[in-house]
């Protein structure tokens, strides 16, 4: 079945299954999963971002410079671009670059450029899933080294035996430590503002800083060195997307609060903690961040680290996950194994073969690059892509759906586009050094991607072509009258104008009609929920066949027995127990003449071999399954 994307869609309502919680509950929440990510980007930004400048060694200007950048770097993207405007741009209360994609189709068209650029931004998501892991723990386990240097060697072994759980525990679901998140990174944004406001006071010209003229006299006073240096800056707002990304679970208000009352004023006394302590004493640049801290709370700051960092890891495990199911129902991938985790809380899912990816790209990133200095060169490149997608899709947005005028619209998204392209190219000089890698793997998830939905959309055509018309069928069986065998035949196609291929073959070779014919069709819509009162459409075709339409959003569980129980309350006239599902199982064959290269029709073949089944997909009872096999030439 493949999933159709711009077509014009019903009007959703809450889910209950996604009911809001109590806003200090959420708000909680948010400060867990939301800001793990951009919440351990002071074990190591400030460090690496003045690394270059040390090497000819480091003076005042340059550590307030620096500091200003971080600190304007978070007020512009993150609190401006992403708090105030972007948070507006929801999809009925979801977020994330496809529900971005999702609205702008609804108003522009199912468009090849938007599919693309939809195509680019997951693929870079990708990128980021697996260095996050990496870095963060990484860049937690070395504060080690300062509590003791004989744990020296043993900071990847330590790395790796956090990393392993993590990953394996993904199958049992996280639910129950889930509830721990928020706590714990809420003492983690506590401690560092709290480290950070005592260090201040070591040298208070640090609060200089704030002026945003020492951050531009400092990229006019390095030239080509500052471009350099943005590239690491950069790292202090990596994680920003997920402002934007988790806005479904926790909703605007809490992730604003959460980022305006806490996280950002954390952040803010954290860098300036740090860059005070750097300008007092230089020696520290070492690690800064481990250095604020007492000698007796050396040991408990990087247990604290640690977690902190695990927990940042999980929020965008999962975040991949959600996105890999949005990808699925948007038809960007084939069917997945996808497992519920959680009985109780919607969007708890496991996706195998996703944590397999990440968990194998996660270890050969660790013992590839050995430290956080070496991966920071590697991390960046995908999330200022993603930004600039992002950026672009807002765009369009306000262009098209807020009905902005084109100028007001690049007014508003032009400002951050520059900054995000400097970014961007300060990243690009990093890809000999280790940017490689995440541009490597979204290169390889983009083609793969590009590949299934182009050769979705032939197969699509093909069988169309080759197909007869349903009300051509039923006017050739009303004049034969074939035998007709007790109970309902349900056939799910892509196409409900034509004839299913498994009810051809089934007329074929068993020679026979069932007594109620349901043709059903299943498609996903540009909204994350459907209204069940909006689930099933219907339409008597004949006596002899029934078209049924399942809609669902891209964030819901393609469920058909379940939503055939809403279409019986319609009227539907079928018993589940006296009902056969019919799928067509393609065998693909592929031929040089298809439109794509052998090659990319063999990678195609694989991929569909790989999908899912059908009847677990959309939670068939397996025992009225019926499989109708058929040779395609691709």
């Amino acid at each position: 079945m493949s999933s159709q994307i711009g077509i014009e869609q019903p009007t959703a309502r809450p889910d209950p299954s996604h009911a809001p919680s109590g806003f200090w509950t959420l708000l909680l929440g948010s400060i867990g999963v939301v800001y793990g990510d951009i919440g351990t980007s002071p074990l190591y930004a400030l460090r690496e971002a003045l690394v270059h400048s040390a090497s000819d060694g480091l003076v005042d200007s340059e550590v307030i410079g620096v500091v200003s950048m971080l600190i304007w770097a978070l007020t512009l993207i993150v609190t401006v671009k992403y708090v105030l405007l972007i948070l507006n741009a929801d999809n009925n209360g979801e977020g994330g670059t496809l529900s971005l994609l999702a609205l702008t189709q609804k108003a522009l068209g199912k468009q090849s450029f938007l599919v693309v650029i939809g195509i680019i931004g997951a693929s870079l998501f990708y990128g980021d899933a697996v260095i996050t892991p990496a870095i963060s723990v990484l860049s937690a386990v070395e504060g080690l080294k300062l509590v003791t240097p004989a744990l020296n060697d043993w900071v990847l072994p330590i790395t790796t035996a956090i990393l392993i759980p993590l990953f394996f525990v993904q199958s049992r679901g996280t639910g129950q430590i889930a509830t721990y998140f928020g706590p714990i990174t809420l003492v983690w944004f506590v401690v560092m503002g709290l480290l950070g406001l005592l260090h201040i006071g070591d040298r208070p010209d640090i609060l200089h800083a704030l002026n945003p003229l020492n951050a531009v006299t400092f990229v006019i006073d390095h030239g080509w060195m500052a471009l350099i240096i943005i590239g690491s800056v950069f790292l202090a707002i990596t994680g920003a997307e997920a402002l934007y990304a988790d806005m479904g679970h926790f909703g605007r208000k809490p992730i604003r609060v959460a980022w305006i009352g806490l996280v950002f004023p954390a952040l803010a006394l954290n860098y300036l903690g740090q860059g005070s302590l750097i300008l007092a004493r230089p020696e520290t640049l070492e690690n800064p961040f481990y250095l604020m801290a007492p000698d007796w709370a050396l040991l408990p700051l990087v247990i604290l680290a640690t977690m902190a960092t695990v927990i940042a890891s999980q929020a965008v495990i999962t975040g991949a996950f959600s996105l890999t199911q949005q990808a699925i129902q948007l038809g960007l991938l084939p069917r997945l194994e996808v497992r519920h985790t959680s009985e109780r809380q919607f969007g708890q899912i496991y996706i195998p073969k996703v944590n397999a990816m990440l968990f194998i790209g996660v270890m050969v990133l660790v013992w590839t690059f050995e430290s956080s200095a070496r991966l920071a060169s590697a991390y960046g490149i995908a999330v200022t892509g993603n930004m600039v997608i992002t950026s672009i899709l807002a765009f369009l947005f306000l262009w098209k759906c807020w009905k902005w005028s084109v100028w007001l619209s690049a007014l508003a998204i032009i400002p951050f586009l520059v900054i995000e392209f400097i970014f961007l190219g300060s990243n690009l000089l990093k890809v000999l050094d280790g940017g490689y890698a995440p541009l490597a793997l979204a290169a390889v998830l983009s083609f793969l991607m590009w590949t299934w939905v182009r050769g979705t959309r032939i197969v699509y055509d093909k069988a169309r072509r080759e197909s007869i018309a349903l009300d051509d069928l039923t006017r050739m069986l009303e004049r034969s009258k074939p035998m007709r065998a007790r109970g309902t035949a349900v056939y799910l196609t892509s196409d409900p104008e034509t004839a299913p291929s498994a009810l051809m073959h089934n007329l074929k070779h068993n020679g026979v009609l069932h007594e109620r014919n349901i043709i059903m069709t299943i498609r996903v819509e540009n909204v994350p929920r459907v209204a069940p009162a909006d689930r099933v459409v219907m339409e008597e075709v004949s006596e002899l066949f029934t078209r049924v339409l399942l809609t669902f959003g891209y964030m819901e569980e393609p469920n058909v027995p379940k939503a055939l129980s809403l279409a019986k309350k319609k009227g539907l006239k079928f018993e589940i127990m006296s009902t056969s599902f019919f799928l067509s199982r393609r065998a693909f064959r592929p031929v040089a003449t298809s439109g794509m290269p052998l090659w990319q029709d063999k990678l195609y073949i694989s991929m569909a071999i790989s999908a899912a089944d059908m009847s677990d997909f959309y939670s068939l009872p397996t025992n009225r399954v019926v499989e109708m096999g058929q040779q395609f030439s691709l």
